[in-house]
């Protein structure tokens, strides 16, 4: 294929990370091209729990229902310990929250979704929206980098044609051994090797095995070995076999469809079961964080930037977070309407949060009794940077909350989910977000004159009334129903007043700090 000779920012890798960054940068304008070396999509479930974070992000760019349609039933989103898959002794447990307590935080649960089949979805709408822009078979081979911009040198893989590109800006979405961050001389730090797997894709008539046990994860205790993922729950599945790199040939037991068949009959626990082996993939469980996740034009994002341990399920899922604060700082940066020092505070709200990702995620590897998933963890996300305006009095919250000690947000927390009734086409107040700012409040006339400086100044902002009784806006976020919030385009509350101040251009000011640019001259 032919690349462009320029574009604003060049996005590196194709998998969850890079094709949701895609997405997001075409639903805010932003001119883009995404190469990735593999010919296509996973082939290989990988990363399956997509957190209710996640959904909302997805449910915001159209994606909701055709992801929940590629996914396992909310029934089945259980987790299942024992010997093995027939062990009359075993034990079912839900995930880390009761719906009564979880499912008001959210319109939005999140769901088990092989990774293979998120990537079909991501990528369709990627090349929908983005036509001639998404190139598989396409690597990036080096790149040079000044104040103006990143010259990056391109390979076809299917012609072998090379080309060099002009970008403004690179993200790196391109995995643990990302050629990104490596070319911009960003070093990680943490321990490797905490776990080495054999991935085995096969195919067997266990639906009515599990009937009266389905879920979407099953833990073996010993003298069971490793761990059976649902791909379908009837005849799709992976076996997640433990190596020991000192003992094992895993290339030699890779090739032995045999041996890997008879290692899925003993766990199973059914000697005389049918399998028929798909493929392999082996993978070692780290626990790394880059050192930066910026330098100068260049940016990285998901495992490029952090590797998580799987025991949470979050990995995959801090990615996407990652994708959708980075979209809309670019965007407003290569729009002109922010300065570059916005895609500093990317770093500062993103990389927090991994290093706690990545301990609770160690935590839960050492947990004798197991572990649950907690889907509404990445919920609790609370910023601190100079794009979220805070009472400076304010404690510092934690990157995320798991325990859920923290009431109404704030500054720097995801806007709160309220069901909306006789909204047309929004059910929730996070449906009336959307690519600009949000100015959200129930005294829409009083905030008028504020709303009309700002905008006249020709900054991103949209004005919603929200229509809600006061003492529930109240509680959601601990202010008056005089108020209003400030929420950015990734749904994070950016600023907030209880009442409309007396100089009009309060909240002009209050977004030139946000977006780190000067203010406008009077």
């Amino acid at each position: 294929m032919r690349f462009p000779d320029a574009t604003c920012v060049l996005v590196v890798g194709g998998g969850p990370v890079g094709l949701a960054l895609s997405v997001l940068l075409s639903g805010h304008g932003v001119q883009h091209l995404l190469v990735e070396a593999r010919p296509g999509t996973s082939r290989h479930p990988k990363a399956r729990g997509v957190s209710a974070r996640s959904m909302e992000i997805l449910r915001r760019c159209g994606l909701e229902e055709e992801v929940r349609r590629a996914g396992l039933p909310a029934s089945h989103v259980f987790f299942y310990r024992g010997r093995s898959l027939v062990d009359p002794d075993f034990v079912r447990t839900g995930p880390g929250h009761a719906p009564q307590e979880g499912g008001g935080r959210t319109p939005s649960p999140g769901l088990i979704c092989p990774q293979d089949a998120l990537e079909a979805v991501l990528a369709r709408h990627a090349r929908t929206l983005a036509p001639a822009h998404v190139a598989f078979s396409a690597r990036l081979l080096s790149f040079t980098q000044d104040d103006r911009g990143v010259r990056a040198l391109l390979e076809d893989r299917t012609t072998g044609t090379r080309q060099w590109v002009h970008a403004d800006w690179l993200v790196g979405c391109d995995g643990a051994a990302s050629t990104v961050r490596t070319g911009a001389g960003i070093a990680m730090s943490g321990p490797t090797g905490l776990g080495h797997y054999l991935s085995i894709r096969f195919e067997a008539p266990l639906g009515e095995v599990v009937a009266d046990r389905a879920s979407a994860s099953y833990f073996l205790t010993t003298p069971g070995r490793g761990g059976f993922l649902a791909v379908d729950n009837d005849r799709h599945w992976i076996y997640q076999y433990p190596l020991d790199p000192r003992q094992d040939d895993t290339t030699a037991l890779a090739g032995d469809h045999h041996r890997l068949a008879e290692l899925v009959r003993d766990a199973a626990g059914l000697p005389d079961l049918q399998v028929a082996v798909q493929d392999t993939m082996t993978w070692r469980a780290d626990a790394r964080l880059a050192d930066s996740y910026r330098r100068s034009r260049v940016l990285l994002a998901g495992d490029a930037a952090h590797v998580i341990p799987p025991t949470g399920g979050h990995g995959m899922n801090t990615g996407i977070g990652d994708a959708d604060n980075l979209a809309w700082k670019l965007a407003a940066v290569t729009a002109g309407t922010a300065g570059e020092a916005l895609l500093d505070t990317y770093q500062d709200e993103r990389r927090p949060l991994a290093r706690q990702v990545i301990d609770l995620s160690l935590a839960n590897s050492r947990a004798a009794g197991g572990y649950r998933i907690d889907d509404e963890l990445l919920l609790t996300a609370a910023y601190r940077s100079t794009a979220v305006l805070t009472d400076p009095d304010t404690p510092a919250r934690p990157p995320l909350d798991p325990a859920r000690e923290h009431g109404h947000g704030g500054p720097g927390t995801r806007a709160p989910h309220l069901p909306l009734t006789g909204a047309p086409g929004s059910s929730s107040t996070l449906d009336l977000l959307g690519t600009t700012f949000t100015l959200l409040t129930p005294s829409a006339a009083a905030w008028q004159r504020q709303y009309d400086t700002a905008a006249a100044a020709g900054l991103p902002l949209t004005l919603r009334p929200l229509t809600a009784p006061h003492a529930q806006w109240t509680d959601l976020f601990g202010i008056p129903a005089t108020g209003a919030v400030l929420i950015r385009p990734d749904g994070h509350t950016a600023w907030q007043a209880p009442h409309p101040p007396t100089d009009d251009a309060t909240l002009l000011h209050a977004l030139h700090q946000i977006l780190s640019t000067p203010p406008t001259p009077h």
